[in-house]
């Protein structure tokens, strides 16, 4: 009977270990794209300068905002990974200073990332990346860890 049971809660756990993506894929490999309903939106893609002063390294992007926007407040990406690890994806809110946006780090501290969370669809390598908390209307950027890539968007 034991076995019975472990066998049973085996293939219960088995549709959600192997969830299959069904929607629209990503058109280019290592970009995430912000779901809107059956829609994949291509986000900012970007380069942030660095810009060291003292102890502090700022990093900057062009424009005051970014032309990809969002109404969602706690957005979905969807990615089909090739270079790009998606468990070494950060999130962070973007100040807006001098008709650019920009980011403060502090040496080895900076401002918190956004907690997101990654789940892998079987078979495909696409995942899914979640934002785990409501975003205030502002510019954000989903960016590699040690790396000055960046994916922008705005929610309004």
């Amino acid at each position: 009977m034991p076995h019975l049971f472990a066998l049973l809660l085996l293939a219960a756990a088995l549709p959600l270990a192997a969830q299959k993506y069904t929607g629209t894929p990503p058109p280019k490999a290592d970009i995430p794209y912000l779901k809107h309903a059956s829609d994949l939106i291509e986000p900012e893609v970007a380069k942030a300068v660095e810009d060291k002063k003292g102890n502090q390294i700022t990093y900057i992007i062009e424009g005051a905002s970014s032309p990809v926007e969002t109404p969602l407040a706690s957005p979905i990406f969807i990615l089909r990974a090739d270079k790009l690890i998606p468990d070494r994806l950060e999130l962070y809110k973007l100040e807006v200073k001098s008709g650019r946006r920009q980011i403060t780090f502090a040496p080895k501290k900076g401002p918190p990332s956004i907690r997101i969370s990654t789940t892998r669809f079987a078979a495909d390598n696409i995942w899914q990346i979640e934002v785990e908390e409501s975003l205030e209307p502002g510019e954000y950027s989903l960016t590699p860890q040690e790396s000055n890539q960046t994916f922008c968007f705005k929610v309004r």
